[in-house]
């Protein structure tokens, strides 16, 4: 099998087979969805657990409707009511889950770091559904597919990531993804939202978005996230979309065929012009939200074989 970690921990740790290995076989799988076709055996007998400490909309949704496609017995955890709440630490709620002897386990964690420690204290197979400012990697995957899908390839493209990079782990999943599949990122954002030493991530950096768009396959907008912000990143919204804000304006400099891209949820009129947004021959944001749970399902798919087989030897071992 090309596609052998127990974990989706990160990008990071991917090769550009098994990167090129997940986005196949999810492509199968969202022309599949396309067309009604169920897949229901795939995770027959399989419990998937989501661990949400952040709030999500879209993630978490495509998580369970990803797992159910598949046959999966979903479990929704309500972590502003568990025990984490009540002083449990992290590590203590990962033996307690691994008690119950899950198959998956998805979870979204505010800091850098806590996804790994959890996959560090289980036996059943983790994906990172977002830790942090450290990763996103399902999005980095479902953002390289709705690419592929558009350009035809996922390499040797000109794609310019523009906004707060500074907060971003979707911007970090995909440089490295992007990155590996040999394609030229560039970055564009403000000073105050550009991390320190961003050139060194073997990208180009821009302040202007007009120079940053110029002849770009792919536009990918991110969302100002004003949560993580505790000091004055920006003098204002109003002065912010004026700049930073893609309108039809800045993305004339883009090649007439670019697409746009925008991870969700969108601040219209602040991040991207509603218009843009509801382009249907420039935008693929709807297409994105498809992809996420063709992604999730591959994902999901590919992990619980390499469990099953890891069970399996385990079994010929012990007898």
């Amino acid at each position: 099998m090309t596609f052998r970690a127990n974990h989706l921990l990160g990008i990071e740790p991917l090769r550009p087979d098994e990167i090129t290995a997940l986005i196949d076989l999810a492509d199968r799988y969202a022309n599949d969805n396309r067309a009604g076709h169920a897949h229901k055996d795939v995770l027959t007998g399989m419990t998937q657990i989501n661990m949400f400490f952040e709030n999500s909309t879209r993630t978490q949704a495509s998580f369970e409707l990803a797992g159910k496609r598949l046959g999966a017995d979903v479990m929704n955890m309500g972590m502003a009511q568990s025990s984490v709440k009540k002083g449990e630490t992290l590590i203590d709620t990962a033996l307690t889950l691994n008690a119950m002897h899950p198959d998956l386990l998805v979870v979204r964690h505010p800091n850098s770091g806590a996804v790994d420690l959890l996959a560090q204290k289980v036996n059943c197979a983790v994906l990172n559904a977002g830790d942090g400012r450290h990763e996103h990697p399902t999005q980095a995957l479902l953002d390289g597919l709705t690419i592929r899908r558009a350009k035809g390839r996922l390499h040797r493209l000109s794609i310019a990531i523009c906004g707060d990079i500074l907060h971003s782990r979707v911007a970090r999943s995909n440089i490295m993804l992007l990155g590996k599949m040999e394609n030229r990122v560039r970055l564009i954002a403000p000073p105050t939202l550009m991390p320190a030493g961003a050139a060194d991530l073997g990208v180009e950096v821009f302040e202007d978005m007009e120079k940053g768009l110029k002849d770009v396959d792919v536009v990918m907008m991110l969302r100002l996230q004003k949560e993580r912000m505790d000091g004055g990143f920006v003098p204002s919204m109003r002065e912010y979309y004026h700049r930073y804000g893609l309108d039809a304006a800045k993305l004339a400099h883009a090649k007439p065929d670019a697409i746009v891209m925008h991870p969700g949820p969108m601040n219209r009129g602040i991040e991207i012009d509603g218009s843009i947004a509801d382009d249907i021959n420039r935008s693929v944001i709807q297409t994105q939200v498809e992809m996420g749970v063709a992604v999730r399902m591959a994902a999901m798919d590919l992990l619980a074989q390499n469990l099953r087989a890891r069970r399996k030897e385990n079994q010929s071992v012990m007898a």
